[in-house]
């Protein structure tokens, strides 16, 4: 028997027929049930913005430290590493603008005001960015210092790393 002549059957059989409609009004229904649930993984998305927000706050430099100590410690012969940063400032939020320009004979007026949101518990501007504070300096302490070239593989990889130039990093031997 053919594969045509095979639907063509299962297409007379009322019994057959109805057990398909049934699965598939069930799969529509699951469906729309984990859409309303939320059955399915959440988007990562949503994960980087609470891990960014974790980090702009109080704990943005242990943060970085942290991260930048694994780093350094990958470098071959580095040993232990621990990390000091040394930030300055605090972090400033960016608040979203609109405005017009007006060009008339030999005068520019320019009108800028704030973005607001809310509705009728109040307003607030609403913030565009969140510059984080700038790391001005840091300290990398390392049981591998005596090594000039494990030295230099960790000036420029903290360099790379934070952004800053190497005369802003001081290298020196970890001790126990």
């Amino acid at each position: 028997m053919e594969i045509p002549e095979k639907f063509r059957n299962m297409s007379r059989d009322r019994k057959m027929m109805a057990a398909v409609a049934v699965l598939c009004i069930a799969g529509l229904i699951l469906i729309m049930l984990s859409s309303l649930f939320g059955g399915g993984k959440k988007t990562g998305h949503a994960e980087e913005q609470v891990s960014f927000a974790e980090i702009t706050g109080e704990g943005y430099c242990a943060a970085i430290q942290q991260k930048l100590e694994d780093f350094l410690s990958s470098i071959e012969g580095a040993g232990e590493v621990r990390v000091f940063l040394k930030a300055g400032g605090e972090q400033r939020y960016i608040y979203a603008t609109e405005g017009k320009k007006t060009i008339s004979d030999n005068r520019t007026e320019a009108e800028e005001k704030y973005v607001m949101i809310g509705g009728t518990g109040g307003k607030s501007a609403l913030v565009e960015t969140v510059k984080a504070p700038e790391i001005e300096g840091a300290v990398v302490l390392c049981s591998g210092y005596e090594l000039p070239a494990v030295r230099e593989q960790i000036y420029r990889a903290a360099s790379a790393a934070l952004g800053i130039s190497t005369s802003k990093i001081y290298v020196a031997k970890l001790e126990y």
